[in-house]
């Protein structure tokens, strides 16, 4: 479609202190070219540049100066040569003006300007801004700016300026550093113009928008308050994750000379019968089937779209709720934005009243959700104020969807406040994880952020795209490695690693590590999940001879009892162990009470309400001393009064719903 093509001219400062930096431009130049030929093989880019030694644009030729500007590349569709010449660049000798090189692809936009073009006209200027613009013969530079933005304004043209700092600006003029920042800002006020500083080689390759996705609703409808209010909404996608480029089959059966051949393959599937694989199966004696236990049930397509759940189009309120009690790990799915219908003064007012109370009062809101008539399912959602902090943007609501009970996978871990104090950090240990922290702190307070999720690139897609220019040249090309640049978002900064090494050294010392040994089965148990259906090590190790087997049975350490001689340490070996579901009736029914050295079975006693509290098996442990209470209750009274006075002086009361808070 015309609407989704693209004209665009990139204007790129290749002077001296520019130098340093044209590596990654050449990058980010190649990696925009790879994707228009991958997305929008029609779009049409120019190149202009500017801090040459020579001149060679065709304004010079006709009205003069623009000095130092150079077009590399007039407006071309993309093909593959474009590729090899802006991995290239030319290094400049002389410092740039910005200006002049912007008038130069405004006008090879206007010189390619047509009518029935409705698609997107586009202007990108790559600088680091530290080269003074020259004075006009007329008026001042804010009014060239303006007359400039005019025109863009006038053609559609939208533009877009990445100002490379970081380190580039080390030794820069302030003044005139500040300068340039005021003049690029007017474009954004006088015209459709977004400035954007990056800082790192990382921030600069997902600075350029490099591929154009047109926002698509994916519901139209109203947001229903009630019976008697509803708002009217436009919901869009906020963010999704980008694929790979989808595989298509191709055939190289089609004759070389057929220049409208497609290459496509069509796939049909054929049905034969298992009885006799020569008979093919009609669709109108095929049908499917579900398994229900041992048997298969079978469903007909008739009644398979009666049994579909078709509910009505259309977003419903079901409540608020507050904000904390909606947890980040419940979001799924990808994040929806809903905006009031444009140029509904109405609803607009409405989202945002509704937005703004609920920031206020900390609340979100719950809704039912069916995007389109007859979806088969319904989706439960949150609503969370978005509140615009630009006076010409109108407040909005993020969606997240919530997942039901089928949907949710509970993993429950012990707390760290319930581990012995033997088990928790000390304050050493604290520090310098501290210090490691702060050390890799991606936001730090004298810097500006690193990573920003708008301005990083995904490296395994851009490696692919990179790959695919290599084959399309060379049908064996091998797969690149990852770009160093690229890898800086994958990896930590080597630099920040070297410079901090004792941080690391610190940490690493505070922490005795130890090697944990895979412990050994023992001969009967080998044989037993054998006989389940081991794996190829066990399979092995049954083949071996005898005494390997002994070996192997000598070195396991398998408790089954509480002995006498070492009764906590054998408790202990039970509880770690843990190899059968019915572990906690097995350790409290090996030896009764009073069989047991009274010390010694509070020992036990002891150590198993440990190992409930961190195996957050906590109900366990509290009706086994229930029941033990109850039992001596029975007995002797002696025996019971002592067992109740031993269990008061060492503490050994029932585990509370502090120290289980998730169990209980």
């Amino acid at each position: 479609m015309a609407r989704n093509k693209e004209k665009m001219v990139m204007v790129l400062d290749v002077g001296p202190s520019m130098h340093a930096v044209l590596p990654e431009v050449e990058k980010l130049c190649t990696m925009l070219i790879e994707k228009k030929l991958i997305y929008h093989r029609a779009d049409e880019v120019g190149f202009v540049l500017f801090g040459t030694e020579e001149t060679d644009n065709e304004l010079t030729n006709e009205v003069g100066g623009y000095e130092h500007v150079t077009v590399l590349r007039n407006m071309k569709v993309v093909d593959g040569d474009l590729v090899d010449g802006v991995q290239q660049l030319p290094r400049g000798t002389v410092r740039g003006d910005y200006l002049d090189a912007i008038v130069v692809g405004v006008d090879m936009l206007i010189k390619d300007y047509k009518v029935s073009f409705k698609g997107r006209k586009r202007i990108c200027l790559i600088t680091n801004a530290q080269c003074p613009v020259k004075d006009p013969d007329e008026g001042t530079k804010e009014d060239q700016v303006s007359m400039i933005a005019k025109q863009m304004d006038e053609k559609g043209i939208s533009f877009e300026t990445i100002v490379v700092r970081g380190l580039l600006s080390v030794g820069a003029d302030k003044r005139t550093l500040e300068e340039n920042d005021h003049l690029l800002n007017l474009f954004s006020i006088k015209a459709s113009a977004k400035i954007v500083q990056v800082q790192n080689p990382c921030s600069l390759m997902g600075a350029l928008r490099t591929r154009h996705i047109s926002p698509v609703t994916i519901f139209r409808g109203e947001l229903e308050i009630s019976l008697k209010m509803k708002i009217k909404v436009w919901v869009y996608k906020k963010t999704a994750e980008e694929k790979f480029p989808t595989l298509k089959k191709y055939s190289d059966k089609a004759p070389p000379t057929d220049k409208f051949a497609t290459h496509d393959v069509k796939v049909d599937y054929e049905y034969q019968s298992v009885e006799d694989p020569d008979k093919v199966v009609p669709p109108e004696q095929r049908i499917k089937g579900y398994r229900y236990g041992p048997q298969v049930v079978p469903i007909s397509s008739a009644e398979w779209d009666a049994v579909k759940f078709k509910p009505e189009k259309g977003v419903k309120l079901l409540g608020f709720a507050d904000a904390s009690n909606v947890r980040r790990h419940y979001y799924v799915k990808d994040v929806n934005i809903f905006i009031a219908e444009p140029g509904d003064t109405r609803d607009t007012l409405a989202v945002s009243a509704l937005a703004r109370a609920m920031k206020e009062m900390n609340k979100v809101a719950i809704v039912r959700c069916v995007w389109r008539q007859g979806q088969q399912n319904v989706a439960v959602g949150v609503l969370t104020p978005n509140i615009s902090e630009n006076d010409n943007t109108a407040d909005s609501f993020y969606f997240n969807t919530l997942p039901f009970i089928e949907d949710v996978r509970e993993f429950q871990f012990p707390s760290f406040s319930n581990f012995p104090a033997s088990w928790q950090p000390n304050d050493k240990q604290q520090e310098a994880a501290d210090e490691l922290v702060k050390m890799l702190d991606l936001a730090p307070s004298s810097k500006d952020d690193v990573l920003l999720p708008e301005f990083t690139p995904n490296p395994i897609l851009e490696r692919f795209y990179r790959f695919l220019e290599l084959k399309s040249r060379e049908a064996d090309a091998a797969v690149p490695p990852l770009d160093g640049t690229l890898r800086r978002i994958t990896e930590p900064d080597p630099e920040l690693v070297a410079k901090n090494k004792y941080v690391l050294d610190k940490f690493r010392s505070s922490f005795e590590v130890k090697v944990n040994p895979k412990l050994k089965k023992s001969t009967q148990r080998v044989m037993e999940d054998n006989k389940a259906g081991g794996s190829d090590e066990e399979d092995g190790l049954l083949d071996a001879p005898p005494e390997a087997l002994a070996v192997r049975s000598s070195d396991d350490t398998h408790v089954d009892e509480i002995g006498d001689s070492n009764p906590v340490q054998d408790f202990e070996a039970m509880i770690s162990r843990r190899d059968s579901p019915d572990w906690i009736g097995k350790l409290l029914l090996s030896r009764p009470y009073q069989e047991i050295n009274n010390s010694t079975a509070l020992d036990c006693l002891e150590a198993l309400r440990k190992g409930c509290i961190m195996e957050q098996e906590p109900k366990q442990y509290n009706d086994f001393l229930r029941e033990c209470i109850d039992e001596n209750k029975l007995g002797d009274h002696n025996i019971f009064s002592r067992f109740y006075r031993d269990l008061a002086s060492k503490g050994l009361t029932l585990i509370s719903k502090t120290e289980a808070p998730d169990r209980l």
